[in-house]
């Protein structure tokens, strides 16, 4: 899925953390990191949030349920 306009970055790491299964940023080059690790959360993202805004993103979320939360986050804010 697409994510984009991500106000509140530690909420979203907050769903992110809370789903079942594994989520996934896929980057530019194709690569896929693991969002559940508070590693990848704080070192590879750190770049895209540093000016504050943030450009589309691709998440992949493997449980429905995930997904779920995912899209009630992106909706609700």
């Amino acid at each position: 899925m697409k994510v984009q306009n991500i106000k509140d970055v530690n909420k979203f790491f907050e769903v992110v953390d809370s789903c079942a299964g594994k989520v996934e940023l896929v980057t530019g080059e194709g690569d896929r990191l693991n969002l559940k690790s508070k590693l990848c959360q704080y070192v590879s993202l750190a770049n895209i949030f540093s000016n504050g805004e943030i450009p589309e993103l691709e998440i992949i979320a493997y449980e429905k349920e995930d997904i779920d939360k995912l899209l009630s986050f992106m909706i609700n804010g």
